[in-house]
């Protein structure tokens, strides 16, 4: 049970804005087409790149999740945990990746970052953290 951490690290809904140190975590695909959701906000604020699918990029970090089931998105959510881990300095704001576009739910999503609730710079959405907390 991780209900201590909930109240602490949650993302905003909506981020419009980031801190200096503050990195926009957001579902992406493959593909790096980020025409909407998230991904096209990432692309239009914080400096995601066009093409590039995965990975840090300006102020955001993309998790593809529009290429298959949730054990295909694993292995990106295990590389971002890995990467921020290595990144104490930076603070990585997640959305609720693939539960927009992608089609996915917070229950089939959320499990995914159960690693993340160890890692002080990761904040999840609250919807997350409920899931995760049940």
């Amino acid at each position: 049970m991780i209900t201590h951490l909930l109240n602490h690290r949650i993302s905003p809904d909506a981020i419009t804005e980031l801190r200096r140190h503050e990195v926009f975590v957001f579902g992406s695909n493959l593909d790096g087409l980020h025409y909407g959701g998230a991904a096209r906000i990432a692309y239009e604020k914080f400096g995601a790149e066009w093409g590039q699918g995965t990975g840090f990029h300006g102020k955001s970090y993309a998790i593809p999740t529009m290429h298959g089931g949730v054990d295909q998105i694993r292995p990106y959510v295990d590389d971002f945990i890995a990467f921020a881990a290595s990144h104490p300095h930076l603070t990585f704001l997640v959305t609720r990746v693939g539960c927009g576009i992608a089609g996915f739910t917070d229950e089939e999503i959320a499990p995914l970052f159960t690693q993340a609730t160890g890692c002080n710079n990761i904040f999840l959405p609250k919807s997350f953290w409920n899931v995760l907390n049940k």
